[in-house]
């Protein structure tokens, strides 16, 4: 265990991303660990490296824990609109549903509930699993990927590679005074050829690829994720986006 110290402080970022987490990367090729595990503060996110050190990233965490699931037990599953394309294809793989919702925790697991799905989740590394308990927890993320690399015989990076790549852009931008269905109108007009779904923001949907844009329930900002095949067409859309909320 490191940053595992009771003294009150977190001693790296608080949020299980790639760049806080390099201690765990050199503890893990120090050790030759086959995996490493990183926890956020409450312990609802779930964030994984693997045995070159590698931080691999929040999405793979529940698409790896659903897939696994899913060899157990077929049924719905659910996630929320951020979260990665991953999911379709583990649902679209076990021949399941996959219920989408709006970003929240409490979002998802109604969701679960309402349609008897056997696992759910949100992107950002928390799993849930109606069986224990339905909210996130990271301790049952980690006894499923654990799981499955036993049951599989695999390395976390070969299950990793088993899934497809996408690249996922995170940003915000100040709205600065513009009220947000301003920005979500000009994004309709700008991208008139995508699949709609407003139950959360504006989100725009393409075959190959995603964009969401949500206003923060905590500051006066647009939070903007896009995910496609290739980071450039995933970064020109999030230009787009902070380009109309700057009125350009």
């Amino acid at each position: 265990v490191i940053h595992g110290e009771p003294t009150g402080d977190f001693s790296r970022g608080a949020e299980p991303l790639p760049e806080n987490l390099r201690s765990l990367c050199e503890a893990v090729t120090d050790a030759g660990a086959d995996l490493g595990l990183a926890l956020d503060p409450d312990a609802d996110r779930l964030a994984l490296v693997d045995e070159a050190g590698r931080a691999v990233g929040e999405e793979y965490t529940l698409a790896l824990a659903a897939r696994h699931r899913l060899t157990q037990q077929r049924g719905p599953v659910a996630a929320n609109l951020s979260t990665s394309r991953m999911m379709d294809h583990v649902a679209g793989e076990a021949g399941v549903p996959l219920y989408r919702t709006p970003v929240g925790e409490l979002n998802v697991a109604e969701a679960i509930l309402e349609h008897g799905c056997v696992i759910g989740g949100e992107g950002n590394g928390g799993v849930i699993d109606p069986r224990v308990v339905p909210v996130r927890d990271s301790l049952v993320g980690a006894g499923l990927v654990l799981e499955m690399m036993a049951a599989r015989s695999r390395l976390l990076s070969e299950l990793c590679a088993e899934l497809p790549v996408y690249t996922m852009v995170k940003d915000k931008v100040p709205l600065g005074g513009t009220e947000p269905e301003t920005v979500f109108e000009a994004a309709r007009r700008r991208f008139s050829d995508a699949r709609l779904d407003e139950r959360d923001g504006l989100y725009l949907a393409w075959d190959d690829g995603w964009l969401h844009v949500r206003a923060s329930n905590t500051e006066p900002i647009l939070r903007i994720i896009a995910e496609a095949r290739e980071a450039a067409t995933a970064q020109a859309w999030v230009g787009e986006i902070k380009a109309l909320a700057n009125g350009r």
